[in-house]
């Protein structure tokens, strides 16, 4: 079902656990399936990723796409780390099964969060449920 790349960062993931005070981070999950991943990030004054570290609750795939794109990620300027796609971690790893291909935007997901949230941006979801509290007001 997985490759060989997916296997390896699944059952030797890299990067793993929280970085000590952190700049930025963000927080995904899926409902469907259950997954939650925490990706969390140092960055230093040129405004690169020096560091940055992944929790991830879910599949191999899950684990698989956190593994990647931290490594992806790690060393780039946020703004080049900001334009990793799903399709990008996707084929990094050489590819996910069909039914896997969500992981991917989970990954992708939680790194932009994390970068937003060291450019004190607000998610466009979090900035909706706002919207909506204060029409109910």
């Amino acid at each position: 079902m997985y490759n060989e790349k997916v296997m390896d960062h699944f059952q030797n993931p890299r990067n793993v656990g929280e970085v000590e005070s952190p700049d930025g981070v963000g927080e995904v999950g899926n409902v469907t399936c259950g997954d939650i991943m925490r990706i969390s990030i140092k960055v230093n004054n040129n405004e690169e990723i020096e560091d940055i570290k992944f929790k991830t609750f879910g599949c191999g795939a899950a684990i698989a796409t956190s593994s990647i794109v931290t490594e992806m990620a790690k060393g780039k300027h946020i703004n080049e780390a900001r334009d990793i796609k799903n399709k990008d971690v996707a084929d990094e790893l050489d590819g996910l099964p069909k039914n896997k291909l969500h992981c991917s935007n989970l990954a992708a997901d939680a790194l932009t969060k994390a970068i937003k949230n060291y450019l004190g941006e607000e998610d466009d979801e979090e900035q909706e449920h706002e919207d909506e509290s204060n029409e109910t007001q």
